[in-house]
Order: structure tokens, then sequence, then C-alpha cells
């Protein structure tokens, strides 16, 4: 990216130490540290937006190839997604199955009964 050798970042260390001294020297250093990490998470982020994005066309693009096709005859990478924006619908048209099913099966289970407490209690 920055074409920097190991000569010119000891130059810079020796004019930031000469300019704002030992003691805020290494709160520099941290804060351009923040920056630097701060800005590598944005652009990280910005990256992920996108390639969710550019995904989201291409099962778009794919789904209309799908349907002015009439559903027959689908080459794979059509048929994947179609079937994974299938999948998605599911998901969304019951997004609360999943939790009403583990929460049934919970209820099937019943908790040992400790006689211990009962005992103490007495």
């Amino acid at each position: 990216m920055f074409d920097i050798g190991f000569w010119e970042l000891l130059l810079i260390a020796i004019i930031g130490l000469v300019v704002l001294g030992p003691e805020r020297l290494p709160v520099a250093i941290r804060t351009v540290r923040g920056w630097i990490t701060s800005m590598r998470s944005f652009s990280e982020g910005v990256k992920n937006e996108l390639t969710e994005e550019l995904r989201i066309q291409e099962l778009h693009a794919n789904l209309k190839k799908a349907e002015q096709s009439g559903m027959k005859d689908l080459s794979p990478e059509i048929e994947a997604s179609v079937k994974s924006l299938k999948e998605a619908a599911e998901m969304v048209n019951n997004p609360y199955q999943t939790a009403d099913q583990s929460i049934s099966s919970s209820e099937k289970i019943e908790p040992p009964i400790d006689n211990k407490d009962e005992k103490q209690i007495k």
C-alpha cells in the first residue's frame, strides 16, 4: 500500500519523539492505532455489505431467468438460487416455528424430582 521501509519508519518515530516528547508519543501511537483499526473495520463492513448486495442482485437475476423459463429445464446455478430463495422465504414465513418446537420439546422433558430438598424442609 504505502511503500514505507524500516528507515522511513525510524525517521518518523524520531521526529515524533522530538515533536511530541516521550510522555505524549505513546498516547499518539495508541490514537493512530485506534483510527487505523476503526477504518479497517469500517472498510470490512462496507465490503461485506457490497458482497451481500451483489449476491442478492445475482439471486434476483437468476429468479427472473427461472420465471421466464417457466421453472423448467433450469441450470444447476439457477436451481440452487431458487432453492436458497425458497428456504429464505420459508424462514421468513415461519420465524417462530423453531422456537416453538424447542419450547414444546423442553416441556416434554420433566426434571428429575430431588427428594433431598423435601427432607431438608421437614
